[in-house]
């Protein structure tokens, strides 16, 4: 059966409720067009962009009549801007879109009817949350500028003076940097051209301690004065780390090797009673405030009781593992980053904590390896990319048979999958689950589930 619609269809629409990733759902005699900028309540025009046999997708053009949940947005670059999707949704609405996203991947991937889901933490600041932002500079006619990509495209880059995300700080070395780029007449880098310098600038910010880290990304070659870029990024007193990184491919990258310009290697940052030291690439959670939430609900998951050995994979520079440590026997972290691992190392240093190691491998080779050497877990704390586990990392995972999981995910359909998989396989139960809303005003959502194996079942 033919779609009803065409692509360029120009449609009234009712929108009913969010879709996973945060485009409104409406109905047109039964069939679904995903309206992006479209709200719950929203009574909306939208032009068709994209059609497909089951469905299709669509932009909102006009706002008919607004829905109850629809709100002012107090950003004036907001929505040609991709960084934020929600800034005109109420916020106790994107809490509610955000637990039932959680809620319907569990159901419908996982197979769970009624899945042990905890109220959705709120986020503690719904703007300035953010510790680390990446801007991109394109050319404009009158020089070139700094910004974020705008909303649904890769290819644009659009000028930012003020971002609502970030802090003042962060807000005034971005403004700042571009003043100088545009003083010293160096043109932004073209990706359809690949012609061009300056490619992008890393703000990395200590939340609680106001240190700054900057990382300017430029194409080949060394078109600046280093004094003046020091000297103008020092007139900010947080700045207490630069380094550049020279990006010789074609892909818009910024983990690159870096070389440091001026100052200390690493910023510090504190989340909790831990001190932690960051480098440019080391990752780190980027809400700092809701990363001392997400650390407490593993912790209470975790349920030590001082006597266990600990595997903390896909560790990061150590954060979750280092605040479980007082309460294990040892803990024992694998990271793929050698950065992120030489971070670990220095923040179990420089926090005086003795019952943890770290190691930098890739966790579905190493982990039968570190199975040998630090003998079985009670508890396995994984905290994987996007992608989740990969296939060789659960399978190892589920051999292990460790009794509890702490699984910390930022992404719950594949948490659902992995989650299936773990049961299905290794006969894990979903025990709890708590999403952690990190970042207010866009889709993305945390969820912290605790798996226990049932009982009989046995490692390999």
């Amino acid at each position: 059966m033919a779609a009803p619609v065409q692509r360029g269809d120009e449609l009234e629409l009712k929108i009913d409720s969010l879709a996973f990733g945060g485009n409104g759902v409406a109905r047109l005699d039964g069939f679904v067009v995903f309206v992006r900028r479209g709200l719950p309540g929203d009574t909306v025009k939208a032009r068709v962009t994209k059609v497909q046999r089951r469905h299709a997708e669509a932009l909102a053009t006009e706002i008919v009549a607004a829905g109850p949940q629809r709100v002012e947005a107090p950003c004036a670059h907001y929505p040609a801007c991709g960084g934020c999707r929600f800034q005109d949704l109420a916020y106790d609405a994107q809490l509610a879109a955000k637990e039932q996203w959680v809620a319907d991947s569990l159901q419908r991937l996982a197979g769970l009817a009624s899945p042990p889901l905890e109220p959705i933490v709120a986020a503690a600041s719904q703007f300035g949350y953010r510790n680390k932002m990446e801007y991109s500079f394109t050319q404009l006619e009158d020089g070139p500028t700094l910004g974020l990509h705008k909303a649904g495209r890769w290819d644009e880059v659009l000028e930012i003076d003020k971002c609502w995300l970030t802090s003042d700080t962060g807000n005034a070395i971005r403004n700042r940097v571009r003043e100088w780029a545009r003083e010293e007449r160096l043109a932004a880098y073209d990706q359809e051209t690949q012609e061009g310098y300056l490619r992008h600038l890393v703000v990395r910010e200590g939340w609680n301690t106001g240190e700054a880290l900057v990382q300017l990304v430029t194409a080949r070659g060394e078109r600046f004065d280093r004094e003046r870029l020091i000297e103008v990024l020092t007139e900010i007193p947080s700045v207490r780390s630069i380094h550049w990184s020279v990006n010789r491919g074609v892909a818009e990258v910024t983990n690159l090797p870096t070389e440091l310009l001026w100052g200390e290697e690493a910023i510090e940052e504190r989340i909790g009673d831990l001190r932690l030291r960051v480098r440019p690439n080391a990752f780190l959670q980027t809400n700092t405030e809701m990363a001392e939430r997400l650390y407490a609900i593993a912790r209470d998951f975790a349920q030590l009781e001082g006597g266990e050995t600990v595997y903390d994979l896909y560790c990061g520079i150590g954060t979750i593992g280092l605040s479980l440590a007082s309460s294990a026997l040892t803990v024992w972290g694998i990271e793929i980053s050698e950065e992120s691992v030489a971070c670990a190392i220095e923040n179990q240093e420089l926090n005086g904590i003795g019952n943890t190691a770290f190691f930098a491998g890739n966790v579905g080779e190493v982990l039968r390896e570190l199975r040998d050497r630090a003998g079985d877990p009670q508890v396995v704390v994984v905290d994987p990319p996007r992608a989740g586990l990969a296939g060789k990392a659960l399978k190892r995972l589920g051999e292990i048979a460790a009794p509890r999981i702490v699984y910390v995910s930022c992404n719950p359909t594949t948490l659902a999958g992995d989650l299936k998989r773990l049961r299905d396989d290794y006969g894990y139960e979903l025990v709890r689950a708590r999403p952690v809303d990190m970042f207010p005003h866009t889709p993305h959502v945390e969820c912290v589930a605790l798996l226990e194996v049932s009982s009989g079942t046995a490692g390999v």
